[in-house]
């Protein structure tokens, strides 16, 4: 069950024997300017970009390059949901993990994850991914 902080979803998931609160900050533009102020304490950062809408490549990855540089974020790794590969328009993860530059993300552990949250596919590897990556963290 979730409850809604301050219009941000958090929500508690139960993946490999780890309870993970999820905080789900979204990314309409009035809403950036908020986001620093919900970093603290952050394990893992998952990024979701919608695959399809190829004109924010851009804009998306200059977000997230000075998202990442937030001093509450250094060294958390970073899970890119390349969202929505349904879509015949999708572009794959490799185009979109080049238009964000993630090549350059050498600080961090990173990894990108096509996927559909509308089929499923793709987001129990991202789950995966995540629970490895907290867990590896935490030691």
């Amino acid at each position: 069950m979730g409850e809604v902080q301050k219009g941000f979803n958090i929500k508690s998931v139960q993946s490999q024997g780890l309870k993970l609160s999820v905080w789900d900050i979204g990314g309409q533009r009035t809403i950036r300017a908020h986001w620093k102020k919900y970093l603290g304490n952050t394990d893992l950062l998952i990024y979701v970009v919608d695959s399809a809408d190829r004109k924010r490549f851009e804009e998306t990855g200059q977000e997230l390059a000075e998202l990442i540089e937030e001093e509450s974020l250094l060294g958390v790794p970073l899970l890119v949901f390349a969202n929505k590969q349904d879509l015949l328009t999708a572009a794959p993860a490799s185009d979109i993990a080049a238009g964000l530059n993630l090549h350059t993300y050498r600080n961090r552990t990173w990894q990108i994850q096509a996927c559909s949250a509308l089929s499923g596919e793709g987001i129990q590897d991202g789950m995966n991914w995540i629970c490895k990556n907290i867990t590896a963290k935490k030691k």
